[in-house]
């Protein structure tokens, strides 16, 4: 297991996993709606997957516009109790089909706001894609469209996730097991 900032950390999905997936989820996408297709990363957990996502995207055909969003859940101690809007995107989604993009989908009270905040705006369509999807924890009655992954209720880390600001570059998602053994 790998061995970063003093923290052991076992892969759960593999950075060879998730760019197979990231692959299959653009071929998914691209056969669903696309017209003036406006690509929406919530940052900032999403930021590896929308780029590798995008990537994978311009593979199959697809050259969409690029925005980004930055949510805040809000609400007493750890109880979200709202959503609200640190960074708005700046395109006008009238009459476009919007793909949203984050890293895991699990209460669904973030994505639901963002995808209900863009129907508002006048989006013609609005699919959500998540790297991880955590059934356990859902709150919303809210699905993506495009799932990497099935996850397990644990805290992970990496590709884009972190903890206190780490582990968010590592290239697989993990989980944090414990501190390393010291060599003392």
């Amino acid at each position: 297991m790998p061995i970063v900032r003093g923290k052991i950390i076992e892969p759960l999905f593999t950075a060879e996993q998730i760019a197979e997936r990231n692959r299959d989820i653009a071929r998914q996408i691209a056969e669903g709606p696309t017209r003036d297709l406006l690509v929406i990363a919530v940052l900032k957990g999403s930021f590896i997957f929308a780029a590798d996502l995008l990537r994978a995207l311009h593979d199959v055909g697809l050259a969409p516009e690029v925005e980004f969003i930055t949510l805040s859940s809000y609400g007493a101690g750890t109880v979200s109790q709202g959503v609200r809007i640190v960074k708005d995107i700046d395109s006008d989604v009238k009459n476009r089909d919007v793909l949203l993009i984050d890293d895991i989908l699990e209460s669904g009270r973030t994505l639901k706001f963002a995808k209900e905040l863009l129907y508002e705006r006048g989006a013609r369509n609005v699919t959500l894609a998540v790297l991880l999807d955590k059934h356990v924890k859902r709150k919303e009655d809210l699905e993506a469209d495009y799932v990497g992954f099935e996850c397990p209720d644990y805290f992970v880390v990496g590709y884009g996730m972190d903890v206190a600001y780490a582990f968010r570059e590592l290239p697989f998602v993990g989980i944090v097991q414990g501190d390393a053994p010291s060599d003392t």
